[in-house]
């Protein structure tokens, strides 16, 4: 199929130089990343991700992880379920 359509979007310097750097890594240029995106919406017929308001407990979780208050760090995953008592 012929490419002729265009997308333009402005974003934000910082985070187009950090999904780009990642999309580097993955061998994506932005538009294959963009034309993949597309097809996701297109195959779910909406977006291939859920998109929700975080629950008040949720964003109060994500605020004290961003900060490190309450983190058990584990050495490995046999140190990890110890500390479970799996």
């Amino acid at each position: 199929m012929n490419k002729t359509a265009t997308v333009r979007a402005r974003l934000e310097p910082g985070l187009k130089e950090k999904v780009e750097e990642i999309l580097q890594k993955l061998g994506l240029s932005t538009t294959q990343a963009i034309t993949l995106y597309y097809k996701q919406i297109e195959m779910n017929n909406g977006l291939p991700f859920d998109v929700v308001v975080p629950s008040a407990l949720t964003k109060r979780t994500m605020d004290e992880t961003d900060s490190g208050e309450g983190l058990t760090l584990c050495e490995d995953a046999e140190d990890m379920f110890k500390k479970l008592g799996i």
